[in-house]
């Protein structure tokens, strides 16, 4: 038989309050880095929501891509027609870049320019080395792991000023490393929409602003 090692009710309230604990957190977090809790929860509600826009900034024409002929034959023979995409867009997310690197400029004011740096060329490289480009998934990138290399990174450079620098070498490192230097790699793949920030790596700047903070 197994037992709780706490009453039922005790367990019931924990489950309840998850939600609230998982609410209060940013709040805390963003608190550490001069910002109100008020401000910080708003804030962390805006990325959330912000990460389902995403703002074309450039379009390009997509390579001309051969199509081989056993499945030409089959498009032929079922009658199957694909939409023609000669065009590619590449966005920049609302809640995964522009508003993170906002505040990463806001911070900065808070921040040593010379940890920051150091800080951010580290995380990028952990970032680079880190995350996958993937066919149909785009990027691949263990969510936990550059918020926790900004943070111990800002710890090493910056002990005084740690949670400002550990929250922009975060947004600024997987950014540039997981996104922007994986982008060549990406557009290989002739996918018609790319989105900086997005999908692949909104999960590990969203855990930037609480993991960064809270370690720090």
């Amino acid at each position: 038989m197994y037992f709780l090692p706490i009453s039922i009710a005790l367990f019931l309230l924990f489950l309840l309050l998850i939600p609230l604990l998982l609410i209060l957190m940013p709040a805390v977090a963003f608190a550490k880095m001069g910002l109100s809790p008020f401000a910080g929860l708003i804030f962390y509600l805006l990325c959330l929501f912000g990460s389902t826009i995403n703002i074309p900034i450039y379009r390009e024409a997509l390579p001309h891509r051969e199509v081989n002929e056993l499945v030409s034959f089959f498009q032929q023979f079922f009658r199957i027609r694909f939409p023609m995409v000669r065009e590619r867009i590449i966005a920049i997310n609302l809640g995964g870049a522009i508003l993170p690197m906002l505040l990463s400029i806001y911070l900065l004011t808070f921040a040593d320019i010379k940890a920051t740096i150091l800080a951010t060329t580290v995380t990028t490289v952990a970032s680079y080395f880190l995350s996958r480009p993937v066919r149909g998934v785009r990027i691949v990138m263990p969510a936990f792991i550059p918020p926790i290399v900004a943070a111990l990174a800002a710890l090493i450079f910056a002990r005084e000023h740690a949670a400002p620098v550990a929250y922009i070498s975060g947004v600024l490192g997987t950014l540039i490393g997981a996104d922007i230097l994986r982008l060549p790699k990406i557009r290989e793949f002739n996918t018609p929409f790319l989105s900086i920030g997005g999908a692949g790596v909104f999960d590990g700047i969203f855990l930037v602003g609480i993991i960064s903070a809270l370690l720090s």
